[in-house]
């Protein structure tokens, strides 16, 4: 069933190295300031713009999923508020599909707006993509550590370099799609390269 009230959602994306390991935050609020919702996620090897769009569409998918045709956003992202605004161009191919899918999301609701704000308006989105971030680095460095599928040292003769440990599991193939068995110690959006060998 619909909701009429608006929901304000405040949104950030944060990336370190740009790119480089990214993440994204949404803060959902009643128009009455009540917090309703607080969500994160690690993105891998990504944009400060990049993750600024996904943190937008989580939003969005947020107020879809949940019944609010009312969503007021705030971002202290000049760039993405112009963008959705078609105040600015997109330019960068990679930005292009994602305007798209927001846009077709925001055409389902009965009302939208986007604000941008200043970054010290937006600190509790801000300061939960940077836990996403860190909490991801912290994962990713245990994951990878020595001895536990990380790094570790090349004994070929000659080689003083390390090489990616490798990660071993089995998976179905099941319509089209690899099911690995248990968990794979991988973050979203992250690249890895396969070798498939068929059980005997």
């Amino acid at each position: 069933m619909a909701k009429s009230s608006e929901v304000i959602a405040h949104i950030d994306g944060a990336s370190r190295g740009n790119p480089g390991p990214a993440a994204y935050a949404v803060v959902v609020e009643s128009s009455d300031g009540s917090k309703l919702a607080g969500f994160s996620g690690y993105l891998g090897r990504a944009t400060n713009n990049f993750a600024e769009y996904q943190a937008l569409l989580a939003a969005l998918e947020y107020a879809l999923s949940n019944h609010y045709l009312r969503v007021h956003v705030q971002t202290d992202s000049e760039l993405l508020a112009r963008q959705i605004e078609g105040v600015y161009k997109v330019k960068s191919p990679g930005l292009k599909p994602l305007q798209q899918q927001a846009r077709q999301m925001i055409a389902r609701l009965e009302s939208f707006s986007i604000q941008h704000v200043p970054r010290e308006q937006n600190h509790e989105a801000d300061q939960l993509a940077n836990q996403a971030l860190e909490a991801a680095e912290r994962a990713w460095k245990r994951d990878r550590a020595e001895g536990q599928g990380g790094l570790v040292q090349d004994v070929s003769p000659g080689s003083g370099s390390k090489v990616a440990k490798p990660l071993r599991a089995s998976a179905t193939f099941h319509k089209g799609l690899l099911e690995p068995h248990g968990q794979l110690s991988l973050f979203e959006g992250e690249v890895v390269n396969l070798e498939i060998y068929r059980k005997e």
